[in-house]
């Protein structure tokens, strides 16, 4: 007796979230643009559309050729300041033995050692420019800024940046799902609500639901009478940015016949619900509710239903 309650339902009325059906993008938390950090001529793009890409991975690279040019003038003029730099310390060794032994007075010593000095300190101040130079052609590779997807590669090679120009746009890994729901039932949506999110792509049934998801962000603007919310989502990951998919959002509260899970099957693409007289009847269902699914026709409150 037990068991046959236990595999018995009775169908009845009750109140369940009034779900409207609207349309939701697949959209990046964040956008990341690559930026070229010195003015120059792109020489190689080593990325296109679609590659996932690591933080501080090479995208492309900026060459300027007034940098190389920089280079062999500074590299001359450290040559050159080498070989006056070790003629000071020359100059300046042999006056301090001169001195030592009261050949020369201590002002011309005085003289050496400063030659010596400003010798040293220029050959260092060039050293110090080469280094700058070396470093802002380092900066010449364009780093990607985050981990992410490509979606734009905006320059090709042989294009002229100045620092600071988009290189290539990304999306982030995080995926997130905005909707824009109509102005009338903006006030039923909040920050943490519950959102069905239906098949892949517009495919499937009107009412199949694949995942679950949560409000994070309503936006408090209205845009051309819509509000627009994201909802997270867990596995948006292999989505395309921009894809679309139908999502179901609580605008209400209504009376609906429900059955609890396990009762309604299908058979040949038809769904069916067994009453406890042994009768099989074709019914059809709308979207899940708590702890079972919504009929729409073929059932009545009261009905009961068998476990088949």
């Amino acid at each position: 007796m037990a068991q046959a309650l236990a595999e018995t339902a009775e169908v009845r009325l009750t109140t369940v979230d009034d779900r409207k059906a609207v349309i939701a993008t697949v959209e990046p938390v964040h956008e990341l643009f690559a930026r070229s950090r010195i003015a120059g001529t792109i020489s190689t793009i080593s990325v296109k559309e679609g590659d996932k890409v690591e933080a501080g991975d090479s995208m492309a690279v900026v060459v300027d050729e007034k940098l190389m040019l920089q280079m062999k003038a500074v590299e001359a003029r450290i040559e050159a300041q080498e070989a006056e730099y070790e003629q000071a310390r020359i100059d300046y060794d042999r006056a301090s033995s001169l001195r030592k032994s009261g050949t020369i007075s201590q002002a011309t010593l005085d003289q050496a050692r400063t030659r010596f000095n400003v010798a040293e300190r220029n050959l260092r101040a060039l050293r110090s420019d080469r280094q700058v130079i070396e470093q802002q052609s380092i900066e010449g590779a364009v780093l990607a800024p985050g981990a992410g997807r490509v979606l734009d590669v905006l320059l090709q090679e042989g294009s002229v940046v100045m620092a600071g120009d988009n290189v290539a746009r990304m999306a982030t890994d995080n995926y997130i799902l905005r909707l824009q729901l109509p102005e009338r039932h903006a006030q039923f949506l909040q920050t943490g609500d519950e959102i069905l999110v239906g098949a892949r792509g517009m495919a499937g049934t009107d009412n199949e639901v694949t995942s679950k998801g949560r409000v994070v962000t309503v936006y408090p603007r209205i845009d051309q009478g819509r509000v627009i919310a994201d909802v997270d989502v867990e596995g948006l990951g292999d989505y395309f940015v921009g894809e679309r998919t139908r999502v179901f959002v609580a605008t209400g509260k209504r009376e609906a016949l429900t059955v609890p899970d396990g009762f309604i099957y299908r058979r040949f693409g038809v769904t069916y619900a067994k009453l406890d007289s042994g009768v099989e009847v074709v019914v059809q269902v709308g979207l899940p509710v708590d702890g079972g699914i919504e009929v729409l026709s073929g059932l009545r409150p009261g009905d009961v239903v068998v476990k088949p």
